[in-house]
């Protein structure tokens, strides 16, 4: 591990319009950029000229793009799949209350262990852990000594919180990730270290 701190500034897209409750996952779907003062505090609270990392999703695009709007300034970015939501497999694009209808042969294993099952032709949030965790070490290593802002999603933050603070996905699951909210970690020689988690505008 380098002797220099990597500061990550993860940040959760805006919220995606979706009255139906469907779950996205790695759907390539579009979010709301229009509440300009949200944008305008969360781009004064992360560093300028932060390197950028995206999952490669449309709504972090956009949000990136409405942080740039609201006077951030960052050079283009760094798609790192391996940062994406968690995958649903042949669940997204659903809503929960549709495969309930439908009684979906496995839902009822999903809701008994959700940090473990996996959504059919999907992966489970624990192997998103494993994946967003191994993600964070490998680029930080050319990443030391540098602000890196990450507009990722909340299952992204919430494995990124898993990996830093040691704990089993089920309990990261219980972490609130609000959109537009900022979460810090920073990898020191020592190990993580958690500034803040789901800071959002006041």
């Amino acid at each position: 591990m380098s002797n220099a701190t990597t500061r990550w500034w993860l940040v959760r897209h805006a919220p995606v319009p979706c009255p139906h409750g469907r779950i996205h996952g790695q759907l390539d779907v579009a979010c709301d950029t229009s509440d300009e003062d949200d944008f305008r505090q969360l781009a004064a609270r992360v560093p300028p000229q932060a390197t950028l990392v995206e999952s490669g999703l449309m709504r972090c695009r956009q949000t990136t793009g409405a942080l740039e709007a609201s006077g951030l300034v960052v050079p283009p970015p760094l798609v790192e799949p391996d940062l994406m939501e968690q995958n649903f497999g042949r669940w997204q694009g659903r809503s929960w209350m549709e495969l309930e209808a439908a009684k979906d042969a496995d839902l009822e294993a999903f809701w008994a262990e959700p940090a473990f099952a996996v959504p059919p032709g999907g992966e489970s949030f624990a192997a998103l852990c494993d994946r967003v965790g191994a993600a964070l070490v490998r680029l930080s290593g050319p990443l030391a000594g540098r602000d890196v802002l990450a507009v990722v999603h909340a299952g992204t933050v919430r494995a990124a919180l898993a990996a830093a603070l040691s704990l089993p996905p089920d309990i990261a699951l219980r972490f609130a990730v609000q959109p537009l909210s900022l979460t810090r970690l920073d990898l020191t020689p020592e190990g993580w270290r958690v500034e803040c988690v789901n800071v959002t505008a006041t």
